[in-house]
């Protein structure tokens, strides 16, 4: 959410004083992300200590708290950020329509702003291979979502593509609309390819048993933090956030961000080459990493196309959006890499 939600200051001084303990605490909105439904904070507590507020919207689902804690604490992997409980217990707590998480606040930079080093690039490499190798209780695995291949983004990046071709594409003039479409008659074969490629992979895919092990499925360079990596002391140091996304899939579901230059970040071989030093060898299906480039591609278009035409959506927010489009089809982005990915592929 890159502009505020409608909620005071007050109240939510209100509920950290009231859930964590937290009192005359400094609250500091962070336009961060694209998600609407979803509003970050820094929480400046009286003691000194910094807090990462997140405010989520919509269903919740408490595996998404619960797991990266058991990851943390129970497996001991240090690099998965972990909520603190409130002072009840629970690891967040529904208030003002909200679900409330508070975390640790990791000093540092997203991948998107600093390149990481080759120190962090091996302890990501070791950390995702920890996570994919824990068996879950099962309290927690149940709870999860499995991957089935569902055709749901495909589907809602078709009905765009049929509202379009009826001629519904503007809204009242809407200037950001009208450059929308512009882009996408321009572009209009390369997002029929893409879609029809991810159904292609995953019917195939749904002829073979997966193996299923917990993923965090949206492992692109804002979700993890890192320290610089120019200090000796800082090198290693990083944390992979935002587990809303969490489910039992493939392991590709995860690995095919590593490569996949998704904001046009982590689109080298030697930054690859560096990851699977740290992950260690493991046999890669081609076919699945290669469906779940398109698929996040799919997934992203009907987000964008969702927010652009949200007349609720700020214009900020639906500005992001474009832009993040057309992003997309730029030399060394997710569409280059994904078209080369299934060219090897085939």
């Amino acid at each position: 959410m890159l502009t505020p939600p409608d909620l005071s200051q007050d109240a939510i001084r209100q509920c950290l004083s009231e859930a964590y303990g937290l009192n005359d605490a400094q609250v500091r909105f962070m336009p961060l992300g694209a998600d609407v439904n979803s509003a970050a904070f820094r929480i400046d507590a009286a003691d000194g200590a910094a807090y990462f507020l997140k405010l989520r919207r919509g269903e919740f689902d408490p595996s998404v708290v619960a797991v990266p804690a058991f990851l943390h604490h129970d497996q001991g992997i240090e690099a998965v950020m972990a909520p603190l409980p409130t002072t009840a217990g629970p690891l967040s707590v529904r208030r003002e329509g909200f679900d409330w998480a508070l975390y640790p606040f990791f000093d540092g930079a997203n991948g998107f702003e600093r390149a990481l080093g080759d120190t962090q690039w091996r302890a990501l490499g070791a950390a995702l291979a920890a996570v994919h190798r824990t068996e879950l209780p099962e309290a927690l695995s149940a709870t999860l979502p499995r991957e089935r291949y569902a055709h749901h983004s495909r589907e809602g990046v078709r009905r765009y593509q049929r509202r379009f071709i009826n001629g519904v594409n503007d809204m009242n003039g809407d200037d950001i609309v009208r450059r929308f479409f512009a882009f996408w008659e321009a572009h209009a074969e390369d997002i029929d390819t893409i879609v029809y490629r991810s159904e292609q992979l995953a019917s195939i895919l749904l002829e073979r048993p997966p193996r299923l092990v917990p993923c965090h499925a949206d492992l692109h360079a804002g979700n993890v933090l890192t320290g610089d990596a120019g200090n000796a002391s800082d090198q290693g140091r990083l944390s992979i956030v935002d587990w809303d996304m969490l489910m039992l899939a493939p392991k590709e579901r995860d690995l095919m961000f590593i490569g996949g230059g998704v904001g046009h970040a982590w689109n080298q071989p030697a930054q690859e080459a560096l990851f699977f030093e740290g992950y260690g060898a493991t046999d890669i299906d081609a076919v699945a990493l290669t469906h779940y480039r398109y698929e996040r591609i799919t997934k992203d278009i009907l987000e964008i196309c969702d927010q652009v035409f949200d007349t609720a959506a700020s214009t900020q927010d639906r500005e992001e959006a474009l832009r993040q489009m057309t992003a997309q089809f730029q030399p060394d982005d997710v569409v280059a890499i994904a078209h080369r990915s299934y060219e090897a592929v085939t």
